[in-house]
């Protein structure tokens, strides 16, 4: 008994040894890649956990202060930051030609892989999202010309039918009631109920049912603010969204944004069928929406892909909403919490008279009108400047043989990107004031620092990957708000206001935003 218990003994410890073995050859190739993976970018300062692991940049977004944590490295580190072990923040607004030129050097990482939108475990390409130039070519070339400013006046009826029934709501709802009014919640249905107006001439229901139709609003909110946890550690991305397994699991359940876009494309196809919309006609006011114009595109070109009308009028959606939204609500908080802005703009609108709705007679300020107006422009640049749509870096890869930035040479592979809330705090360019709103200093700039002031924004992003909508948003902008601020006196509902917040945490929202809405008893024109 004694030989056989010896024995078991030392099978039993050869086991554990043999075990032990197993377990340190990997634990040993995962600190080798570690210390590999820090070595390679040694020089970069920043957090030194965030050399390690990204989980750090993750946890930042889940807190939902990454913007405001991106300003403070930038200004402890400087123009290099090391936000993760293979990826390095630049703030130099000297290098957002090099990084975002439009030749396309450097390509996008995998940070958009999870911003791209799945039905059915297949993704959806879309112009933004997607990172193979040859598909983004491909939707681009197509559809560009009809995002030019020159074009998009033609949808200008649209923008004005939207802006009539938004103030129709906002008189019935609030000004008549004297009840506070959510103009955070409202300005999204108004950009959301826009785009859908100049897609598919029909608009998504918000205004006049003033809620959020099919939870599309909170749906959106729920995949982007999910999306942008998972984006700062793309392998996440296979493992919980994209997980094959898991999609299967899951109840297939397909974005309410794209089932609305299927559906107005479905609709539009039987009245094509049956003659009630002719893709030819130029005057008929459904053959002028870029619906279908996607459709006459996808007839005349043989190449198109058959899921690109599709992914055109989703990207309408999602990129054309959200964008609108957060630059229409910071333009208005804004004003709104400095009260001498809002009376500086009141004086410049209030000073053209009845030239300041040119030929219009609905009291509706035309877009040929509103760009000549100086401290409009300057307080919708701010806006911008101050808070623009994309909070987080956008994400590009150093191509191969590497590139010199801000005077370090970064290896090929390695992940940069420059925050468009970063870049428009920096002092040399915008001033030590630039953590402040004041629309005055693109007024007072000369010529020169304008120029190097707006060559360093990045609201829309830049190079030729930036946002081809921007022109729609900006359409939006800038004839709603001098319609509204000339028409409404407005202030906030607790009659001090309160920060506007955005919170991550737990996917939950507050705004700052709850005013009250009065009609003006001197108003332009």
């Amino acid at each position: 008994m004694g030989l056989l218990e010896m024995s078991s003994d030392g099978i039993v410890q050869n086991g554990l040894l043999q075990g032990n073995r197993l377990l340190i050859v990997p634990l040993l190739l995962i600190c080798i890649w570690i210390a590999s993976s820090y070595l390679r970018l040694r020089c970069i300062p920043g957090p030194f956990f965030a050399s390690l692991t990204n989980l750090p940049r993750l946890l930042w977004v889940r807190n939902g202060d990454a913007h405001d944590t991106h300003i403070a490295l930038h200004r402890k580190y400087g123009h290099l930051v090391r936000f993760g072990p293979n990826m390095i923040s630049v703030s130099d607004p000297a290098e957002i030609q090099n990084i975002y030129s439009f030749n396309g050097k450097f390509p996008k990482s995998d940070f958009y892989r999870a911003l791209s939108f799945y039905v059915k475990g297949k993704a959806i390409p879309g112009l933004f999202a997607t990172q193979d130039e040859n598909i983004h070519r491909l939707l681009k070339r197509p559809i560009a010309g009809m995002y030019s400013m020159t074009s998009l006046v033609s949808y200008e009826p649209m923008v004005d039918s939207t802006i009539k029934t938004f103030f129709k709501q906002l008189d019935t709802r609030f000004v008549n009631t004297g009840r506070a009014c959510n103009l955070h919640d409202w300005l999204q249905m108004f950009a959301f109920d826009v785009i859908g107006e100049i897609t598919f001439s029909k608009r998504l229901g918000f205004l006049e049912q003033g809620r959020d139709i099919d939870g599309i609003m909170e749906n959106s909110w729920r995949y982007f603010s999910t999306a942008s946890l998972i984006a700062q550690m793309p392998w996440l991305d296979y493992v919980w969204v994209k997980n094959p397994i898991l999609q299967r699991l899951r109840t297939a359940k397909i974005n309410p944004i794209v089932a609305f876009a299927r559906a107005r494309r479905v609709e539009r196809e039987k009245e094509v069928a049956s003659g009630l919309v002719d893709i030819e006609d130029n005057t008929d006011t459904k053959s002028r929406d870029f619906l279908t114009r996607f459709m006459e595109v996808e007839s005349k070109d043989p190449a198109t892909p058959a899921w690109a009308v599709n992914a055109w009028a989703t990207s309408n959606i999602t990129a054309g909403s959200d964008t609108t939204a957060i630059l229409l609500r910071t333009v208005f908080y804004n004003l709104v919490k400095h009260p001498l802005s809002l009376a500086a703009l009141r004086q410049e609108l209030d000073s053209q008279g009845a030239d300041l709705f040119g030929e219009n007679d609905n009291d509706i300020v035309p877009w040929k009108r509103a760009i000549t107006l100086p401290y409009l422009d300057a307080c919708i640049k701010e806006a911008g400047r101050m808070h623009p749509p994309f909070g987080l870096p956008y994400e590009r890869v150093v191509p191969a043989g590497g590139a010199v930035i801000s005077g370090r040479h970064i290896p090929a592979g390695t992940v940069v990107g420059i925050s468009a809330w970063v870049v428009h705090r920096d002092y040399e360019v915008f001033g030590k004031d630039s953590d402040v709103w004041r629309p005055e200093r693109w007024i007072e700039a000369g010529e020169e620092e304008r120029k190097r002031m707006e060559a360093s924004l990045l609201t829309f992003g830049a190079g030729h990957r930036s946002c081809i909508g921007k022109h729609i948003s900006y359409l939006e902008i800038y004839k709603l708000v001098p319609t509204l601020v000339g028409a409404y006196d407005i202030d906030f509902a607790d009659g001090i206001g309160r920060d506007w917040k955005v919170d991550n945490k737990w996917f939950t929202k507050q705004s700052g935003l709850n005013v009250r809405l009065k009609k003006r008893t001197v108003k332009s024109g």
